[in-house]
């Protein structure tokens, strides 16, 4: 039998509920059992206990929007910088990502996605994510407005089709001409259509809902702002059911209060938090590539440093930790909402529920550790310690 471990005396988060003095016990990279009545003990064969008294374990998170750490970009189409990127954020407990491009010619989105499609038939990313060039050029935000083009569906079939089956989503603006028969070729092909950086109007959005557009990319962020008299896209994605919503919560993109009001009209079922990363996340401040664009990063803000869209919002500096702690501790979430909207949520609409986004016996032993103020104090990823706890 292969040896096992037992994470022992944590609050640990179930799809049923909080278990307290709960138990983990993982063997072959699965967890085996989870909740009150596991063994607490790591079993024969000279298992390993890990004792986490005062901590919490909670799933693996799972990021669907992120371009880059750790100084490295998944734009740069080299498996180095990637696998860089990757690390960074395994360290800050995302267990399960995509990952995103930027607006680029399109033959080298198309280089870059064959290039990170080898990483995804690896196991390191679960798929590949294009934000651009299909974008409204009034809602560029840090994409380069030179590069961007309307949605024709050749082009959008000639990306999907360099991911060798690896694309998972793409961020499109519908109300360009091609946009619908492109949400269409997406959905028919198996990749989610996502509505973001657009300047659509609430029935053209609707418009979009209907030909199978499934998630909101950034919601709020690169969209028209929700008006009395045009509500626009932000009231379309909110209202539907079938609409997942990407919500960055750093306290730039969004206020608190705009926040708290997607949060509770969608619901946890309903939001994916997201990091929208780029290559700063995990470093300190300074000057960062994103695609062809260039970012200075000041107190952990990112922002085009020049050209036309120079002082626009460049993506974040976020890892998926810091969102658990802020939801929690300044948001005033629930862990469990938390949980759901940074693990099961993103794993549902990426189809891989059945593998990750919940603590359950059978599903990859993804596991994080926060200590009792919610800081990240242990990361593991199918059953090997990324982060091992210190715990004495």
């Amino acid at each position: 039998m292969a040896e096992r471990t037992a994470l022992a005396g944590a609050r640990v988060v179930l799809p049923s509920g909080i278990v307290e003095s709960g138990v983990v016990t993982v063997a072959d990279g699965r967890i085996v059992s989870a909740g009150p009545d596991a063994a607490d003990a790591a079993g024969g064969g000279g298992g390993d206990r890990v004792d986490l008294a005062g901590h919490w374990v909670v799933p693996g998170f799972v990021d669907l929007h992120v371009h880059g750490g750790g100084g490295a970009s998944f734009s740069s189409g080299t498996a180095e910088e990637s696998l860089r990127a990757i690390a960074t954020h395994r360290r800050h407990g995302t267990t399960t990502m995509l990952a995103s491009t930027v607006t680029g010619d399109l033959d080298e989105v198309a280089r870059q996605a064959h290039a990170l499609s080898e990483l995804v038939e690896q196991g390191e990313l679960a798929g590949v994510h294009f934000e651009g060039p299909f974008i409204s050029p009034h809602r560029c935000g840090a994409h380069e407005p030179t590069l961007l083009r309307d949605p024709d569906p050749a082009d959008v079939r000639k990306l999907v089709d360099a991911a060798r089956g690896t694309a998972k989503m793409m961020t499109l603006a519908p109300e360009l001409p091609g946009g619908l028969d492109s949400v269409r070729l997406l959905v028919e092909a198996g990749v989610i259509a996502a509505v973001g950086h657009t300047d659509s109007t609430y029935d053209a959005t609707r418009d979009a809902i209907e030909a199978g557009a499934s998630v909101a990319t950034h919601l709020f962020n690169a969209m028209p702002s929700l008006l009395h008299r045009a509500p626009g896209p932000v009231a379309a994605l909110l209202e539907d059911e079938r609409i997942t919503v990407e919500l960055i919560n750093d306290g730039t993109h969004l206020h608190p209060a705009t926040l708290e009001l997607a949060f509770h009209r969608a619901g946890a079922d309903r939001v994916a938090f997201i990091t929208d990363a780029m290559g700063a996340a995990g470093m300190e401040d300074g000057i960062f590539p994103l695609g062809p664009m260039k970012v200075e990063v000041k107190d952990g803000v990112a922002r085009i440093s020049d050209g036309p869209t120079a002082g626009s919002i460049a993506g974040s500096t976020l890892t998926l930790d810091q969102v658990f702690r802020r939801a929690v501790t300044i948001d005033g979430l629930s862990v469990e909402q938390t949980v759901r909207a940074l693990s099961a949520t993103p794993a549902r609409v990426l189809g891989l529920s059945d593998r990750v986004g919940s603590v359950e016996p059978g599903k990859d032993a993804d596991l994080v550790v926060l200590d009792e103020h919610f800081a990240l104090v242990g990361v593991m990823r199918r059953g090997a310690w990324v982060v091992r706890p210190t715990t004495g």
